[in-house]
Parts: C-alpha cells; sequence; structure tokens
C-alpha cells in the first residue's frame, strides 16, 4: 500500500474537544499504519484543543447554528476532501455525509461511514416534521450506496439495515480500558462528605435531567454533577435555584475527555435515565454507560432495550422505575447506601469493565479497513 493509500481524512461536524469516539478511532487508525487527519470546526467559544498524535484542523465558520451552518460546513468541506491527497474519507454522523459522498465519488476515494446515533430520529428533530424529512432524503440518497459502514449499536445497524438494505457493522463506544483501577485492594468507593450522583453527556431534550435535578430534594448528604453543555443548560440552571438546589446540583460544563477520567472517578453513581423519545434514544447505548463501568461506578438507567441489556447482563446497576423524581429518588438511595447491594455491584464491574473496553472492539475496525470496497 502506498504512502499516499494510507491517508485517511477524519471529518465530524463538533469542535474535536469532547469527542472521544473519533479520537479513539483516528488513534486506533494511527497504529494501525495511516495517518489520520482530523476535520472538525472552531466555534467562538472553542476550548483550546489538546495536542495529540495525529494531525488536525477545526474549519472557522461565519455561521454557527441553522440551515445556512450546515450549508456553509459542508460546502467548505466538500472542497478541503476534493483536493485532499488522501485516499480513503471516514464520515461521521449525516450532517457530514453530503461533503463526504461527493467528494469520494468525485475524487474516486474509498468512503466510510461511522453513524453515532439514529441521525433522524434524535429528538430535536422530532417535532421538526420538514428538516426530519429533509434529513431522511439524505439519508435515503446516500445510505443505499454506502460500502463500508459501522455504528454504535446492534438495534441501530438492524434498522438501517431493514429500511436501506445496507450492512452496518457495530463498534459500540468503549472506552480504553482503565487497568489502574484492577489493583485496588478496596473494592469499596472511597469515602467522602457527600455522595455523588453524575451525569456525563449532553444537557439536551429527553435525557432525563431535569426529574434528576428535582429528585435532588428527596435525597440528603447527596450531590448531583452534570458534566457537559447543551440545548437546555439555562432552564436546568434557573431550576435548581427555583428550587433552592443550587448547592447540590454542580454544572461542570464541558470537559474534554482527557480531563473528563478525573471527575468521574469521583462518583458513587452514574446515570442514563434518557426518556423514550423515538427510536435514536430507544437504541441507545451512549459512551457515559461504558465510562461509568470502566471506573466501576454502579449505573441507574432506563428501560430502554441496549442499556438494559448490558446492565442485565452483568448486575451492575439498576434499571429505572420510574422518572417521577420521588421514586427516582428512592432507587438513588438504594444504589448509594445499601453497601452488601454496592459490593456485589462492584465485584461484578470488574468484570465488566475487561470486557466492555475499546480494545475488544478495534479488531472489528480493523477489519472494515482491511477489507474497504
Amino acid at each position: 500500500m502506498s504512502v499516499r493509500s494510507k491517508k485517511i481524512d477524519i471529518v465530524v461536524i463538533n469542535d474535536l474537544v469532547t469527542d472521544n469516539r473519533v479520537h479513539k478511532v483516528a488513534q486506533s487508525l494511527l497504529e494501525m499504519g495511516y495517518t489520520p487527519k482530523l476535520t472538525g470546526r472552531r466555534k467562538r467559544k472553542s476550548m483550546p484543543l489538546a495536542e495529540r498524535d495525529y494531525a488536525t484542523h477545526r474549519m472557522r465558520l461565519f455561521f454557527e447554528r441553522g440551515p445556512l451552518f450546515y450549508v456553509e460546513f459542508n460546502f467548505r468541506l466538500f472542497f478541503r476532501l476534493l483536493f485532499s491527497r488522501s485516499k480513503i474519507i471516514l464520515s461521521n454522523d449525516l450532517d457530514t455525509l453530503a461533503a463526504s459522498y461527493f467528494a469520494a465519488k468525485l475524487s474516486r476515494k474509498k468512503l466510510v461511514y461511522d453513524s453515532h446515533e439514529y441521525f433522524t430520529e434524535v429528538p430535536e428533530l422530532i417535532d421538526r416534521p420538514f428538516k426530519q424529512r429533509m434529513w431522511r432524503r439524505l439519508e435515503k440518497l446516500i445510505l443505499p450506496r454506502l460500502k463500508n459502514a459501522f455504528t454504535v449499536s446492534q438495534s441501530i445497524a438492524d434498522e438501517y439495515q431493514k429500511l436501506y438494505g445496507t450492512p452496518f457493522k457495530v463498534i459500540r463506544n468503549l472506552p480504553v480500558r482503565n487497568q489502574s483501577l484492577e489493583y485496588q485492594q478496596d473494592l469499596t468507593v472511597v469515602p467522602h462528605e457527600e455522595k455523588i450522583v453524575i451525569y456525563q453527556g449532553a444537557l439536551n431534550l429527553g435525557r432525563g435531567l431535569e426529574f434528576a435535578i428535582q429528585s435532588m430534594r428527596f435525597l440528603q448528604g447527596v450531590q448531583l454533577w452534570l458534566v457537559g453543555s447543551g440545548d437546555l443548560e439555562e432552564y436546568l440552571k434557573i431550576l435548581a435555584r427555583q428550587l433552592n438546589l443550587q448547592f447540590k446540583v454542580k454544572f461542570f460544563g464541558q470537559i474534554p475527555f482527557q480531563e473528563l477520567s478525573q471527575l468521574t472517578a469521583q462518583a458513587d453513581l452514574g446515570l442514563s435515565i434518557e426518556e423514550d423519545l423515538g427510536l435514536n434514544y430507544r437504541y441507545a447505548l451512549p459512551n457515559k454507560l461504558f465510562d461509568y463501568i470502566q471506573h466501576r461506578i454502579p449505573v441507574l438507567v432506563s428501560s430502554l432495550p441496549e442499556m438494559t441489556r448490558i446492565v442485565e447482563k452483568y448486575g451492575i446497576g439498576q434499571i429505572l422505575q420510574t422518572h417521577q423524581p420521588e421514586g427516582m429518588a428512592k432507587q438513588i438511595e438504594e444504589l448509594l447506601h445499601n453497601e452488601d447491594l454496592r459490593k456485589e455491584y462492584l465485584n461484578k464491574l470488574l468484570i465488566a469493565s475487561k470486557d466492555l473496553c475499546w480494545e475488544n472492539e478495534q479488531p472489528v475496525l480493523k477489519s472494515i479497513f482491511n477489507n474497504l470496497r
């Protein structure tokens, strides 16, 4: 394989700071002998990007949201990819696929597609039928023509296969194995003054966060840490103040994925309590669930099929019985203070953390890139 044929353009629409999946893929491709370059965008409030082992570029755009943002991003991305010296394009999510597909066609490059979610079923599109139709048309135009594709859960892969006849491999968004935790002699969490319940991820519609905040009214000696940003961030801050919970609910904003582990390791319980708002959440297998597992933190998750399957298979936490705040608080209370139950979970988390790690997903990635069509 020539030097040029080993060059890969990896493209994503975010600012790269918190997207650990694209970093893991890029790092793995680098270790496989490829030369990846990761391209995203730089927003006005973007944090500096930490140095990485591979090349990165963040485009500065005039528009930051709305239809013109997507048009500008894909227009500029198309020409970058068209004249790039790479021979492979890895497109992440539907919002980069138009530019990637047409650039690959015109320049005769191999195209690989990584769908991080069921894009046309995200809650932000459910009540916007016109926008949803536009994205579905794009999906219907391109997905049947894809030859190399993968996604984050088997349910999403099955849905795309059913709709478009396109086979998707599954590469779950698992964290790199944290071997340092394997050598802890004491399986109980190091005690601190207050118990910590953590949620990491986007503060967006349907994440169950307003119910989690309200549940803090029924809990004593417990803090809720919300690590991330999103459309509901200001609303959630106002809600916490209105309920006089500003000292029990802490907002950390966006944290670079390299630093996130330091916060997660302090928590006693991890939340992934999405509501069943569309197929994207129903089929979700979020990376935060696996981050909690890798840090050996018991979990409380929604009764959605993919997450339920993981929690029940490994016995590492509970399935949320209700989003009603008082009922949620009772489950949180048990998960935080039932020491016999916690010891059982913590022992099982050690087993799960060895199984559910990025190193066990890498062979699928290697197989895809070794057999490009």
